[in-house]
């Protein structure tokens, strides 16, 4: 196979990029690129091309899901924390974007907390030399994938969609419910020990106590999506570690919520787990009491209040949800049979997103070994 550095198949267009200041823009309607999409939307714009943006500091480098480069079309405006690329004759724009998206950049960036990847070095990155045509099929049979990919997760937030109009429609507005009185969240627990929070940091050494495999997974906010958990860059630690801090573990079926950061997400960590531990006070477990409240109806009706919860946090310099937040905040006091109700619909919707789920896992399996074969 033979290779063009970028520099030979493309025009640099970095010196026409301008920043500007959070404080010193103007709203208007041409979207504000920087290393990892749109940033703002402005007044004015600086290009009118179709371009390849490739992140140059505070990119996703290393990620295998979250990409480092991609298009724009039309008119925009460009900081300096993205390369801008113009393909020559003979080099697709799209082509050129799929091969930048998951480039191997190990050894190619610098920097401890701040990657960057120089103007030097990013000239110097190859990408498969292929005829026109060639680069075109390619495209067109990875464009294909990814609409099926863009369906799947569309008829997934579907779903999504579904649950929440059958919560509001069983139970009205969680937050201001005409229905229903309320209940604190800590009679929701049977015992003190059944909502706690991550170990301090003065127990947990992040560099060293942190694995990439070992025994006892560690959730981290970051795992913490709203009402799923996501495995991804999921860390570890040995068992003997975990002992010290079992106090925040984690079964299947614990409600977990964040506290810092990500504000008020919420999930119930599933069955493919056996246990876990939580990382940080960032976020808390919450083990309810199932003769007085369903575990999805607690977790769909804290994710009401997340809008709620961050007003909360936010009393404070540091945005933070410390126990007690958590201990008073007002969950619907509804009759556990219309909570069962409501689970067995959600129950019922989660065979359909299965379904799905296998679909788009498989697609997405597919997506990668496609974007391995042609781009290494």
């Amino acid at each position: 196979m033979e290779y063009r550095t970028i520099e030979e198949w493309c025009e640099i267009l970095d010196s026409q990029r301008i920043p500007i200041t959070a404080k010193n823009r103007i709203e208007g309607p041409y979207p504000y690129y920087g290393a990892n999409g749109i940033q703002d939307y402005v007044n004015d714009y600086i290009f009118d091309d179709e371009l390849v943006l490739l992140a140059e500091d505070g990119g996703n480098f290393g990620s295998k899901d979250r990409p480092i480069a991609y298009r724009v079309s039309g008119k925009c405006w460009v900081n300096n924390h993205a390369h801008v690329l113009k393909p020559k004759k003979g080099l697709d724009v799209d082509y050129l974007c799929y091969s930048l998206m998951f480039y191997n950049t190990n050894g190619l960036v610098n920097g401890a907390t701040r990657q960057k990847l120089t103007q030097s070095t990013m000239r110097t990155m190859k990408i498969p030399c292929l005829e026109i045509n060639e680069q075109q099929e390619i495209v067109q049979r990875i464009k294909k994938i990814e609409s099926i990919l863009n369906d799947l997760n569309g008829q997934l937030e579907l779903l999504d969609e579904l649950i929440k109009a059958r919560f509001v429609e069983m139970f009205g507005d969680p937050v201001h419910s005409e229905k229903y009185g309320t209940r604190k969240l800590s009679s929701c627990v049977a015992e003190k020990s059944d909502m706690v929070d991550g170990p301090f940091g003065s127990q947990v050494n992040t560099k060293v106590d942190y694995i990439e495999n070992g025994e006892i997974p560690v959730i981290r906010t970051v795992n913490v999506k709203m009402m799923s958990f996501s495995p991804t860059d999921l860390k570890y630690m040995t068992r003997e570690k975990y002992e010290t801090v079992i106090r925040s573990q984690v079964l299947p079926g614990d409600v977990i919520l964040t506290k810092v950061g990500t504000i008020g997400n919420v999930c119930i960590f599933p069955n493919a787990f056996d246990e876990a531990v939580l990382s940080t006070t960032g976020s808390c477990r919450i083990r309810v009491d199932n003769s007085v409240v369903n575990t999805q109806f607690f977790a769909y009706n804290l994710m009401y209040l997340k809008g709620k919860l961050l007003e909360i946090a936010s009393a404070g310099v540091q945005p933070f949800l410390n126990m007690n937040h958590v201990k008073n905040i007002d969950i619907l006091d509804v009759p556990l049979e219309k909570q069962k109700e409501f689970a067995d619909f959600v129950k019922e919707v989660d065979k359909s997103r299965s379904r799905i789920q296998k679909s788009l896992e498989a697609s997405q399996e597919l997506f990668d070994s496609l974007m391995q074969e042609y781009f290494g």
